[in-house]
């Protein structure tokens, strides 16, 4: 069994796929391979943990049609040495061993039975909906990293996904920051909520994020498909209920402050590195049309002040926030400057985009606050 394929297509089609392998796995150890299914125009190419499955095509010149696991690791390393050039891979049908052909070497390895590599289980009566793969790109970058860590928790590991008849909305908590970030706008024909796994996310926003294309999901009550040109993820949804999120999200908050975004960030990273290394606290006080941002680590009499320019309406007021939990939100949003809505200094605050060019998007990301040291 023979076929040609460009070196530089196969090298960037695999790396997009990789992601998904467990190269420690010693239990099924056929799946730290690539699997190889070759046709006459095109080759699919699987990579999967059994919990994610992740296809793509990849075009190529064969005159047979065949199977073959290839280890990933050695095709990888390999593959990053070639220039853009033509290969012949060479396979034997009995022993499976496969011969990779340069216009100036050979590399022989050992490849392995197709026909052992596990097939991802398929979906039962799903539903479906079609989205922008750039909704999806940015649903789950200003989601992903609120998510929890907690092996106890595992359904706030994942971010929760809510398609309503008009809108899609995304959410991720770990109980001390929260984002939810809806797109209006959207028509779909169903309602349905899931919650996707981590894993499956970091794979899918890079595929995401290099395509502009329509994204065509299917799902059903334990599975999900999104289907791209060129790129197909297959993936288990988490068991469980998410949290009631919204409840959490304080609906008064009569204090607002308004303040350029970038020297915001700026001010809170440059204080946050005089801060005590266990809390990462740095303390905003506001009033009138001053913001002072603050940090000291008495450990090591280390202590820092920025003050900025701000608009503010409402009673003067000192709160404390984790820098690290702050930087994330910031660093996350893209606006010019943002909205900090508070009422007390032991209730959440509110960070909200100001006049976001994306009319359709509403992002709100919460943060709770930490006890300011006396």
């Amino acid at each position: 069994m023979k076929f040609i394929v460009s070196s530089t297509t196969l090298l960037k089609h695999l790396q997009n796929i990789s992601g998904v392998i467990n190269n420690n796995n010693t239990t099924v150890p056929i799946i730290t391979n690539f699997l190889f299914q070759i046709e006459p125009d095109e080759i699919t190419i699987t990579a999967t943990d059994l919990e994610t499955t992740l296809y793509t095509k990849v075009p190529a010149k064969s005159e047979e049609k065949g199977k073959v696991a290839i280890p990933a690791k050695i095709i990888l390393d390999t593959l990053k040495e070639f220039p853009e050039m033509p290969l012949s891979f060479l396979v034997d049908n009995t022993t499976f061993s496969v011969e990779i052909s340069s216009g100036t070497g050979k590399f022989k390895l050992a490849g392995f039975n197709g026909d052992e590599f596990p097939t991802a289980p398929s979906l039962v009566d799903p539903n479906t909906l079609e989205v922008p793969s750039e909704l999806l790109a940015t649903g789950i970058n200003m989601t992903i990293f609120a998510t929890g860590a907690d092996d106890m928790r595992p359904v706030m590991s994942g971010v929760f996904c809510q398609i309503s008849k008009n809108d899609v909305t995304f959410a991720a908590t770990d109980a001390h920051k929260l984002v939810r970030y809806r797109r209006n706008g959207i028509q779909s024909p169903v309602e349905a909520s899931f919650i996707l796994p981590k894993k499956a996310l970091n794979i899918l926003k890079n595929i995401a994020s290099q395509n502009d294309e329509t994204v065509k999901m299917a799902f059903d009550s334990s599975m999900i498909n999104f289907k791209f040109s060129n790129f197909s993820l297959v993936s288990k949804l988490i068991e469980g209920k998410y949290p009631n999120y919204e409840a959490v999200i304080p609906k008064d908050n009569p204090n607002k402050l308004t303040v350029d975004r970038i020297p915001f960030l700026r001010a809170v990273k440059t204080t946050s590195i005089y801060s005590n290394k266990t809390t990462y606290q740095v303390r905003l006080k506001i009033a009138g049309s001053e913001l002072n941002i603050s940090a000291e680590d008495y450990d090591f009499n280390n202590a820092a002040t920025e003050r900025l320019s701000c608009e503010y309406k409402g009673e003067d007021m000192e709160i404390g926030f984790s820098s690290k939990f702050l930087l994330e939100m910031l660093s996350n949003l893209d606006t010019d400057q943002v909205c900090l809505e508070l009422s007390q200094p032991n209730r959440a605050g509110i960070l909200l985009p100001v006049n976001s060019e994306n009319t359709n998007e509403e992002v709100l990301m919460l943060v709770m606050p930490v006890m300011l040291n006396s």
